[in-house]
């Protein structure tokens, strides 16, 4: 599997291309994400508001919880 920094995960993520996302719930559950699309991203507090494609739901998601983006590694 290829590792990728949490910076290049960033770019991937302002692009408007669908992504898959893994990352970690508020409960320390694995949450996936498929087929979204990031929408709004703070720098100041690491938030980054994302939509799914296939059914339109908003989620938030701090950067420092995703562990994997589009089956790679993401590290920090």
């Amino acid at each position: 599997m290829a590792a990728i920094h949490i910076s290049t995960a960033r770019a991937i993520l302002s692009a408007p291309e669908p992504v898959d996302i893994t990352a970690w719930g508020k409960d320390g559950r694995i949450i996936h994400y498929i087929d979204v699309v990031s929408i709004n991203y703070n720098p100041y507090t690491g938030i980054r508001t994302i939509k799914s494609k296939r059914s339109g739901q908003i989620r938030s998601l701090r950067d420092c919880l995703i562990f994997e983006l589009n089956d790679q590694e993401v590290f920090i």
